[in-house]
């Protein structure tokens, strides 16, 4: 039997007793999702899975997307690797909620652990629903009907302004123009009220001024990373990690750099845009 064991945070949960080289009975399925929307952000260890597999376990909860930026697994284009040593360091420092920039983004991500430094590399991830519950009730009415424009070219500033940056990613940012999200949306499962903005994609708060605006992005992504919301997952070889991207943020500690630390991610497919 399946066991979740809740971590002591405001989210996270590492599930036990289940093989993920083995197919999921419909059962199972259901019960991975409903801890996946309960807990935010599910774990799992020692799972040595092929690319094969973790390709067929991500299918259990709808369709893949291919990232317009990294590069992938051969045969697996679905399959992203993570790859960061002393010559290519990490380039993500942000919180951030994965690929904001499209019109529907991905429902969640499943990162499979491959190389794992011997200090350091942990991912955090933050509450976006705990963070909402702990907002003044007079904030929480001045954000209703708020939209924000989400950004691919203002998410991946960094790598457009590497030499050829803009001829590399020129498809990237044609394909993926700004997007406008709610402010405070419904997670669809769960029915919890969470803050979809992040500081790497949302670009700015329509309907305020400039300065509004930024004043008022600032204290959102300040408050929504704050250490009561926050879970840390420490990595080991063949972890699984898998966040529901709706309701949390997350960050690599880049603490390991030199190290190697590589990591395998499939994003998956939501059906419907932030509401």
């Amino acid at each position: 039997m399946p066991q979740i064991i809740k971590e002591d945070s405001v989210l996270g949960a590492t599930i036990n007793n289940i093989d993920l080289r083995e197919p999921l009975d419909e059962d199972l399925k259901n019960f991975i999702s409903k801890a996946l929307a309960d807990n935010e952000v599910i774990f799992f260890r020692d799972q040595d899975i092929s690319p094969k597999q973790h390709k067929a376990f991500a299918l259990n909860f709808g369709e893949l997307q291919n990232h317009p930026v990294y590069p992938t697994v051969e045969g697996f284009p679905e399959i992203t690797i993570l790859e960061n040593n002393k010559d290519n360091p990490s380039k993500i420092e942000k919180w951030h909620t994965d690929m904001t920039f499209k019109k529907i983004p991905p429902l969640g991500s499943i990162l499979l652990g491959k190389v794992i430094p011997k200090e350091g590399g942990d991912t955090l991830f933050s509450s976006l629903s705990a963070a909402y519950n702990d907002l003044p009730e007079d904030i929480k009415e001045s954000l209703e009907g708020k939209t924000a424009i989400h950004s691919f070219e203002h998410g991946f500033k960094e790598s457009l302004a590497e030499p050829y940056g803009k001829e590399r990613l020129s498809q990237a940012l044609k394909d993926n123009p700004p997007v406008e999200h709610p402010v405070i949306c419904t997670h669809p499962i769960t029915k919890k009220r969470i803050i979809y903005v992040n500081s790497l994609f949302t670009l700015r708060i329509n309907s305020l001024s400039d300065l509004e605006s930024s004043e008022l992005l600032e204290f959102l992504c300040k408050h929504i990373k704050k250490e009561k919301y926050q879970c840390r997952f420490s990595w080991e070889i063949n972890s699984i990690a898998f966040w529901d991207n709706r309701s949390v943020i997350h960050k690599p500690d880049n603490n390991y750099w030199p190290q190697v630390r590589r990591m395998e991610r499939i994003t998956i497919d939501d059906t419907q845009s932030p509401f």
